[in-house]
């Protein structure tokens, strides 16, 4: 559609004065009111420096790529069980690096919007343009689940580990576009918007 072909315009070629591409696509993971331009607590934002996805494990797989292997994914990142991510597809992901350090990022969510987002050093953030949604890649769900029960204290309910990836339903996989990730029996739960950096401040 000339949508979509703008939207790739957009994504793969328009490069506003003031940033440079960068030679892969990173990925951020904000906390914020969707239809807000600007907002606090930026601390709380995580960066992907390279797709997480490809470095991912799938929860079938959970036990023997990972528990098995002394917490650490086939990938060489370490798995925390007191701080683990899902992706929409059901695939464990590392973690993102927090906090999302201060400057000027060029964000997309893939659709009409590219622009600067501003990460200041109070914590604060501003889009140029648009709002948090708009730069939203809303096929993509990103979740962190903490477990709620002390470490060493887990429970078995039906066969199920509480408050570990074997807790969660695959069935709940892959999750719609838009809508919030699956609960995880033992677990709290905080779903992530997922924005694409596609360059920085030059």
């Amino acid at each position: 559609s000339g949508v979509a072909s703008f939207s790739l315009f957009q994504t793969t070629v328009y490069t506003p004065p003031g940033f440079s591409r960068l030679p892969r696509t990173q990925f951020i993971a904000a906390l914020g009111n969707p239809q807000a331009s600007e907002g606090t607590n930026a601390y709380l934002w995580g960066l992907w420096y390279e797709d997480p996805g490809p470095r991912g494990v799938w929860l079938k797989d959970y036990s023997r790529e990972i528990v098995e292997n002394d917490l650490q994914a086939p990938a060489g990142w370490k798995f925390d069980p007191n701080n683990w991510w899902l992706e929409e597809h059901g695939l464990i992901m590392e973690a993102p690096k927090f906090p999302l350090k201060e400057g000027r990022y060029l964000v997309t969510g893939g659709r009409m919007v590219t622009t600067g987002l501003t990460i200041d050093r109070n914590g604060r953030w501003k889009l140029d343009e648009g709002t948090l949604c708009d730069v939203t890649h809303l096929p993509c769900r990103a979740a962190r689940y903490q477990p709620t029960v002390a470490e060493g204290q887990s429970t078995v309910v039906n066969a199920k580990m509480v408050a570990s990836p074997l807790a969660a339903n695959r069935k709940d996989f892959p999750v719609v576009p838009g809508a919030v990730m699956p609960e995880v029996e033992g677990c709290n739960k905080q779903d992530y918007a997922v924005l694409f950096v596609v360059g920085k401040a030059s």
